[in-house]
C-alpha cells in the first residue's frame, strides 16, 4: 500500500513513512493510493468476533507489510482489551428505540473517541521510532479531546515529546485538567490566545516550515495524520456486522467539525461496508453543513457552544473528501486550497456536490436544541448524553425511521461536559473511579500567544534542554 497527497506534489510513502510525517510536505494530507475492497464473506465473517480481530481485517490492507502480521496483532491485543477500554465489548452498542442505537465510543483512557485511533497510533510511533532509532517532536491542536488522548497515549515514551496546543478558555475543565494534570517531562501543554482554528493554523504553519519541521523530527496526531483515520474505520465495521451487515444496511449520524470522524465513515462504505447516508451532525459553527447545502465551502467565525470540540469553521479533513470529489485530482485541489488560504472561501462544482448529496446528509443544531434532546433522552429512556452526541441524536432524524439501521456516534462521556448535562437534565454525571481525584491533581500549562515565532521558539527551547 502506498500513499499520495491529496495536492498531488509530495513524495509517495508507504504507511511507516506518513505515520511518522504527518502533513505531507506539499501542505496537502495524505491518503492510499488506491481503497481496499473487503469481500462480502470476509465483512459476514466479522460478526462475532473480537474488537481486536476485527481490528487485524480492517487495518492490514493499509499497512502494506511494513509490520509483519505477529507483531500487528500484537499491537492491535495491547489497545483495545478490557483494561484499556473498560468495556468487554470496547465500543458497545445501545438500544435507544426500534431502529435506533448509540455507538459508544467514550470507554477508553480519556473518555472520548479519540483514544481509539491515539492508543494505537502511541504503540505504532515507539515501533518506527524503535526501529529507526529516532525521537519524534509530536506537535498537535486540540479543540478538546484529541489532547487529552493524545498525551494519554504519549505520556512517559521514551523518544516523544509531545506540545499540545487548546485554546485558552475555550474548552471543558475536564477538557483541560487531563491534560493539564500530565507532568510527564515529555508532554508540554500549551494554551494559546486564540481559537481552535488559531492553534491549528499554528501547528500548519510548523509542518509547512520545512527547515523548522526537519530540525525538529516533527509529526503530527492530529486528523491530519491518515492513521487516525485509519483506526477509526474499525468501529463502522464492528457496529454494522452486530446489526446485520452486510444483510442489512446501516447509517450514522455522527458529530463532527473537523470531518475526521465522518471521513472514516465513508471509507468504511468505499471498503464495502454497506452504509446507506452519513448525516454529518454539527453545532452553530456549520460550515460542512453550509457545504452540503449549498456548494459554498467558506470560512466563519467560531462561536463558542456547549459542544466545544466541534467549534471549528476549517475542517482539515474534509481537503481528503474533496480530493476524492475531484477524481482526485491533486492540481486542482491544491489550486482550490490556495484559493481558501487568499479569500476564505470556495465552491464545489455541481457535479461533485451531486455526488457529496448521494451519501451525505447534513443539519446544523443550536444550543437551545441541544438541551432540549438531552433533557428528553433523559426522561424517555434515562440515558444521559454529552452535548455532542446530542447533537448527534437531533440529527439523526434527518433519517428514516424504518428502513437502515439508525446508529449515532456517541463521541464523549458525558462527565467530560457536566456543567451542561446538569444544565439540560438536573442529573449530574459522576468522574469513574481512574479519574475521581481530577480536581485535586496539579495543573502544568504554559500560555502563549496567536504566535508561531513564539511557538517555535518553545519547541526549540525544549530540543536544547
Amino acid at each position: 500500500m502506498k500513499y499520495v497527497s491529496t495536492r498531488g506534489k509530495a513524495d509517495i510513502l508507504d504507511f511507516e513513512g506518513v505515520t511518522l510525517a504527518g502533513l505531507a510536505r506539499d501542505g496537502g494530507l495524505y491518503v492510499p493510493q488506491s481503497i481496499p475492497v473487503l469481500s462480502e464473506q470476509t465483512i459476514c465473517e466479522m460478526a462475532g468476533r473480537s474488537y481486536p480481530e476485527v481490528a487485524f481485517t480492517v487495518i492490514k490492507p493499509f499497512i502494506g507489510g511494513v509490520i509483519d502480521d505477529h507483531a500487528l496483532k500484537a499491537m492491535l491485543e495491547e489497545t483495545y482489551n478490557e483494561t484499556v477500554f473498560r468495556h468487554a465489548a470496547v465500543a458497545p452498542l445501545v438500544q435507544l428505540g426500534s431502529n435506533d442505537w448509540v455507538l459508544e465510543l467514550f470507554h477508553g483512557p480519556t473518555l472520548a473517541f479519540k483514544d481509539f485511533a491515539l492508543q494505537l497510533l502511541g504503540r505504532l510511533f515507539d515501533h518506527f521510532t524503535a526501529k529507526r532509532g529516532q525521537k519524534l517532536t509530536i506537535l498537535g491542536a486540540t479543540s478538546g479531546d484529541t489532547g487529552s488522548a493524545a498525551i494519554e497515549a504519549c505520556r512517559g515514551r521514551d523518544n516523544i515529546t509531545i506540545y499540545m496546543l487548546h485554546p485558552h478558555g475555550r474548552v471543558s475543565e475536564v477538557q483541560r485538567r487531563q491534560m493539564t494534570t500530565v507532568l510527564e517531562p515529555n508532554v508540554v501543554n500549551v494554551a494559546i490566545d486564540g481559537t481552535f482554528d488559531d492553534c491549528q493554523a499554528l501547528v500548519k504553519a510548523c509542518f509547512n516550515d520545512l527547515s523548522f519541521r526537519d530540525d525538529v523530527s516533527l509529526t503530527a496526531v492530529n486528523s491530519i495524520n491518515w492513521a487516525r483515520v485509519m483506526a477509526q474505520i474499525v468501529y463502522y465495521f464492528t457496529s454494522a456486522t452486530a446489526l446485520g451487515a452486510p444483510a442489512r444496511k446501516v447509517s450514522y449520524s455522527v458529530p463532527t467539525g473537523n470531518f475526521g470522524d465522518i471521513y472514516a465513515g465513508f471509507i468504511a462504505r468505499e471498503m464495502g461496508l454497506p452504509i446507506d447516508k452519513l448525516v454529518v451532525a454539527t453545532n452553530s459553527n456549520d460550515i460542512l453543513a453550509r457545504t452540503l447545502q449549498t456548494g459554498r465551502y467558506a470560512r466563519g467565525d467560531v462561536h463558542a457552544t456547549i459542544s466545544p470540540s466541534m467549534d471549528i469553521q476549517v475542517s482539515s479533513n474534509f481537503e481528503r473528501m474533496m480530493f476524492d470529489l475531484s477524481g482526485r485530482n491533486g492540481a486542482a485541489i491544491a489550486s482550490s486550497m490556495q484559493a481558501f488560504a487568499d479569500c476564505g472561501e470556495i465552491r464545489l462544482a455541481e457535479a461533485e456536490l451531486n455526488v457529496a448529496r448521494g451519501i451525505f446528509l447534513a443539519e446544523q443544531v443550536t444550543d437551545e436544541v441541544t438541551k432540549k434532546v438531552m433533557a428528553a433522552k433523559f426522561r424517555g429512556s434515562g440515558y444521559v448524553s454529552d452535548p455532542h452526541t446530542a447533537v448527534g441524536l437531533k440529527a439523526a432524524g434527518l433519517l428514516p425511521e424504518s428502513g437502515p439501521a439508525r446508529v449515532t456516534l456517541s463521541t464523549a462521556h458525558p462527565v467530560k461536559f457536566g456543567a451542561a448535562v446538569v444544565e439540560a437534565t438536573r442529573h449530574q454525571p459522576q468522574l469513574p473511579k481512574h479519574m475521581s481525584d481530577l480536581y485535586e491533581r496539579e495543573e502544568r500549562f504554559v500560555s502563549l500567544p496567536n504566535s508561531v515565532d513564539a511557538l517555535q521558539g518553545l519547541v526549540l527551547e525544549g530540543r536544547v534542554q
